[in-house]
């Protein structure tokens, strides 16, 4: 590799359909069966699915009718967030005892910098393959973990071999690894950036790869250094163990323009209730909530509410969306995009009144 960035270790654990999979844990009757954590046969979205769900295609944020017509077997189940709270803390201790540049992502997943490591092994291949054993005696789940030198090539590893899977990328194999991946595969590449590049001709890492730096960020703006990196094996960003959020949201693009406010409304709610499953999740306090809409013809729209006194809950989130939906004019328009996102967090301090190669 040409690029002259320090060689890390990092390893990326994906735990496997995490709360379906403590449901099926807890539940032996679930065991084997279409799982969806959230949601019900009437009405709201589905947070989680086990993969005998995913194989009809039910997928997380998929409205339970939608999924219950792929999969007319599916079992709902309520969830249970204090007890993935609880699972969580217990895969993060275990992290812990590796190292502590650790960078949870959401309750399921994290980064970890192994470079440098409290047990003194030699490999970072070695680690993760001892750290999803602790997992799996620990909680009776299975985690998926993917090892190479920096996080994107790490994260991407995580999902080649699902579930309970170990795949490596090696500084040597990543250039070359990267130039036959599908660019729907790359992470931080969605739905819609597929398709455009598709029409630009661009299918896998060597195709990106054709196209310089300038090129990329005047087809795709200041994401495209970013992909300009990717394509050629290159991430730079550290593990940061005390990475703040500064917000957090669901958006929804339809594949048909959304029309009626009542159909409108269902679908915001849907969303809510998306915003809802991460505040428990990503436990934070939000002072500002904002709706994006944006119309069939891609005017874009944002409305905001501030609360002095008080903080966002799952039983506001609801109610502020519906009246900032109802402060939007009249419009004919359909809704191509909608989404929700929780920001102006509180902090700790505020809360409390104040303050070379390596082995693979």
């Amino acid at each position: 590799m040409a690029h002259n960035a320090p060689i890390r270790k990092i390893i990326h654990i994906d735990m496997d359909a995490f709360f379906a999979s403590i449901e099926q844990r807890d539940n032996p009757e679930l065991k084997g069966k279409p799982v969806a954590v959230g949601g019900s046969r009437e009405r709201g979205v589905v947070a989680a699915a086990s993969y005998e769900a995913r194989k009809f295609g039910v997928r997380s944020a998929m409205p339970s009718k939608i999924a219950q017509s792929r999969c007319p077997d599916l079992i709902f189940v309520k969830p249970r967030f204090e007890m993935y709270k609880e699972v969580s803390w217990q895969i993060r201790a275990i992290f812990h005892e590796y190292t502590d540049k650790v960078e949870p992502l959401s309750l399921d997943e994290a980064y970890l910098d192994v470079t440098e490591n409290k047990k003194g092994m030699e490999t970072a291949t070695a680690i993760a393959k001892e750290i999803k054993e602790k997992i799996k005696e620990a909680t009776r789940l299975t985690a998926s973990a993917g090892v190479s030198y920096n996080k994107f090539l790490a994260k991407t590893a995580s999902d080649m071999d699902k579930p309970d899977g170990l795949y490596v990328i090696t500084p040597k194999k990543g250039p070359v690894f990267v130039e036959t991946l599908a660019i729907e595969k790359f992470f931080g590449i969605g739905k819609k950036t597929a398709e455009k590049m598709h029409g630009m001709g661009i299918f896998n890492g060597m195709d990106l790869r054709k196209y310089d730096e300038v090129s990329l960020v005047q087809h795709f703006g200041k994401a495209g250094h970013y992909y300009f990196q990717i394509c050629r094996g290159i991430d730079d960003r550290e593990v940061k163990a005390n990475r703040k959020r500064k917000s957090i949201g669901n958006e929804r693009t339809f594949d048909i323009d959304v029309l009626g406010v009542e159909n409108q409304l269902e679908r915001l709610m849907q969303i809510a209730d998306l915003l809802v499953a991460d505040l428990k999740r990503i436990p934070v306090q939000a002072r500002t909530l904002t709706l994006k809409l944006r119309y069939a013809d891609f005017h874009t729209i944002t409305r905001s509410k501030t609360l002095i006194n008080q903080f966002f809950d799952e039983n506001l989130i609801e109610e502020v969306a519906r009246e900032l939906f109802h402060q939007l004019p009249e419009d004919e328009r359909g809704i191509r995009l909608l989404g929700l996102t929780l920001s102006n967090f509180i902090d700790e301090e505020e809360k409390v009144g104040g303050q070379l190669e390596l082995g693979f």
